[in-house]
This record gives structure tokens, C-alpha cells and sequence, in this order.
């Protein structure tokens, strides 16, 4: 394997293929402290150890699919999804994306607590590429579907964990991106704003060409909206196919461990 990785992204893609991952793996380094890992950044040969979140992960995914991703907290599904989103790099192997990304892995995430929810939306729609014309016309929506109210003009640091949760689900689902990628989302809020959010994926799921990466440990859930499974352990990939033949899979390696 190539000690080098690449990253392809495209943003109007008229591929079939959403993604593509080929051989490729994530190692993180494991530092004894802090000091030792500033020290790293001068001299790379000091000591430490490495595990592989991802280890020599292929699979590759067309437009519109919707895959459930199946493992065991810590078994690389999210490190995955990760990659996948462009939070993180592999360290070895190729992976490409052709679409625009929206990722729901920490609804809170790129938040500025100092900012307004109505400022803080402007900001990340427009790193999302959105027009001044665009954001005034979803606002009112992205606003009422968060349910804050006038909070929609107060700093953030005055939310609760639930009220920027809810914002950010509802600004995420407002973008109609190419690929959406749901890392156990489904249940924020109370129940009536998860029957909500529920209903919300299924309006994005009926848009053509849409492709969904869902993690959860719902299988009812994965059923629900996913045709195919992908079954990740020790950070590599253990089984692909069917939705329902996937889930016994997972369920008959939990059962024997």
C-alpha cells in the first residue's frame, strides 16, 4: 500500500459513482502527553504508539443510495465518515467524493458561541456556498423548523445543548446537498422534534439522486431507510450487501464476541 493518500472531490458531479474508497487507512498516533506530542511536530521520530481507526477500506457507493454503516462503538464507522465529510485526511489510499457533502456527526460543531443563531446560520451558509438571496429565503424556515424563536437573535452560549442541536439538524437538512451523511442524529430533541426530524429525512430521502450514509445502532431505523449494509470492525470492512442480510451479520458477530 502507498504510503501517500489522495483526496478527489467534485462538486457537480455527473458520475454515477457518490464515493469511492480505495485501500484506504486512517492511523492516528498515540502520544504519552502533550509535551510529548508538541516535541513530535519538531522532531518525528520520537516515540509513540499508532492504532488504525481504518485499515485497507474499499467499498465504493453510486448516486442514490441510501448505506447503513453497522459496528460496534470504536469500530471506524464514524473515522470513515469522517473522511468521507473532509474533517479528516487518510493516511494512505484514495478516496473520492463527487457531490456536495452536508454531514449531521455533531449537530453543535462550527458553532461561534459569541455569534447569534441568525449569525451563525449566514456564516456556515455561506461557507456552503449560498447566495446573500438564498439564505434570506430560508431563514424564516431553518428558524421555525429549529423551533428558538427569538433566541434566533441571541449569542449561542445562551442555548441549551438542545436548542443548538436543533438548529443545526435544521440548517443541515435545509441544504438539499448530493450526499448526506447522519451519524445517530435521528434522536435529538424531544420526541415530537424527533417524529419531526424523522419526517424530515424522509422528504429528503424521496429527492432524486440523494445519497444517504446513516450510522446508527437503530436497526429498525436502518431498515426504515437504507436497501444496503456495510458491517465495519476493527476498522475494516467484514460485510456488504443486502440491508437485512447485513444486520443478521452484525448481529451475529455482536452475539459472538
Amino acid at each position: 500500500m502507498s504510503s501517500r493518500y489522495e483526496f478527489v472531490e467534485t462538486r457537480a458531479s455527473r458520475s454515477l459513482t457518490a464515493i469511492r474508497f480505495q485501500h484506504v487507512t486512517k492511523t492516528y498516533q498515540l502520544y504519552k502527553n502533550d509535551r510529548t506530542r508538541l516535541l513530535a511536530a519538531f522532531w518525528p521520530r520520537t516515540r509513540c504508539d499508532s492504532v488504525d481507526a481504518n485499515h485497507d477500506l474499499s467499498f465504493t457507493i453510486e448516486r442514490g443510495e441510501a448505506v447503513a454503516f453497522l459496528g460496534q462503538n470504536g469500530a471506524g464507522k464514524s473515522t470513515a465518515l469522517k473522511m468521507i465529510s473532509g474533517v479528516t485526511a487518510p493516511t494512505s489510499g484514495r478516496v473520492e467524493i463527487h457531490g456536495r457533502v452536508s454531514a449531521l456527526l455533531d449537530l453543535s460543531s462550527g458553532f461561534d458561541m459569541q455569534l447569534t443563531g441568525r449569525e451563525n446560520l449566514i456564516l456556515r451558509s455561506r461557507l456552503w456556498g449560498m447566495t446573500s438571496a438564498e439564505i434570506a429565503a430560508a431563514m424564516p424556515g431553518i428558524i421555525d423548523f429549529a423551533e428558538i424563536g427569538k433566541y434566533a437573535d441571541q449569542p449561542l452560549r445562551t442555548y441549551s445543548s438542545g436548542m443548538r442541536s436543533r438548529l443545526g439538524f435544521a440548517l443541515a437538512s435545509s441544504l438539499r446537498p448530493d450526499i448526506l451523511v447522519l451519524d445517530e442524529v435521528l434522536s435529538v430533541g424531544d420526541r415530537a422534534f424527533s417524529k419531526k426530524s424523522l419526517a424530515r429525512m424522509q422528504d429528503i430521502m424521496s429527492t432524486e439522486g440523494v445519497t444517504l450514509l446513516f450510522v446508527t445502532h437503530a436497526m429498525d431505523s436502518a431498515r426504515k431507510f437504507c436497501q444496503r449494509g456495510l458491517v465495519i470492525d476493527g476498522g475494516a470492512l467484514q460485510y456488504d450487501g443486502p440491508i437485512g442480510q447485513a444486520i443478521s451479520y452484525y448481529k451475529k458477530m455482536s452475539d459472538a464476541k
